[in-house]
């Protein structure tokens, strides 16, 4: 993955910028810092209207479209119940201690109907994306991570979030080799697509 994926380059940064003005702007008003996770898609709720050709140049440059959409700010993130799980990861090939609440409780606090049939389609900033059904998320207990090592996870890095689970805990990931354990698993994680499969 380490291959697959590169840091993200000066024009990715400089378009992220672009949708963190947009997404002030469609900011619920209890929100008091940038949006960090835009979840999309088949959900009941939502706290922000549609995409916006204009302001949300990122999204639209990836393709997304959406009517509604649930946004997360750091601090609605980290008032979840949090889970702490400490994964090998295959940057350092070192177990890492990450934090955050479950997917399927951010997706639930959107009012997602959570079925056999539903998925998660999570996209990075950088544009890389996963497919993860919400079947492996709550087998997987994947986590939308907000801090690494105890800190807040820093964009240019890992984060600012990162859709996760720890593949230590499973014998069936734990075979496989240490960079094919985190395929369906975005840093930088921003934009969550509910989905039927």
């Amino acid at each position: 993955m380490q291959y697959r994926r590169q840091f993200l380059s000066a024009t990715a940064l400089a378009g992220a910028a672009v949708p963190m003005l947009s997404n002030a702007q469609h900011a619920p008003k209890t929100a008091h810092s940038p949006i960090l996770l835009t979840v999309s898609g088949l959900i009941s709720v939502g706290n922000r209207g549609p995409l916006d050709p204009t302001l949300d140049q990122m999204m639209l440059k990836q393709k997304l479209k959406f009517d509604k959409a649930q946004v997360f700010d750091f601090a609605a993130l980290t008032a979840m119940p949090a889970v702490t799980i400490k994964p090998t990861l295959e940057y350092d090939n070192k177990p890492h201690v990450l934090k955050g609440p479950l997917l399927v409780n951010v997706m639930k606090a959107c009012g997602a109907n959570i079925t056999e049939t539903t998925t998660f389609f999570m996209r990075a900033v950088d544009g890389y994306a996963a497919q993860v059904s919400a079947a492996d998320a709550i087998k997987y207990r994947f986590i939308v991570a907000t801090h690494l090592d105890g800190l807040p996870m820093a964009l240019g890095g890992l984060g600012p979030l990162w859709g996760v689970y720890d593949a230590d805990r499973f014998p069936d990931m734990a075979a496989k080799p240490l960079a094919d354990r985190f395929i369906a698993c975005p840093w930088a994680t921003y934009h969550i697509e509910v989905k039927v499969s």
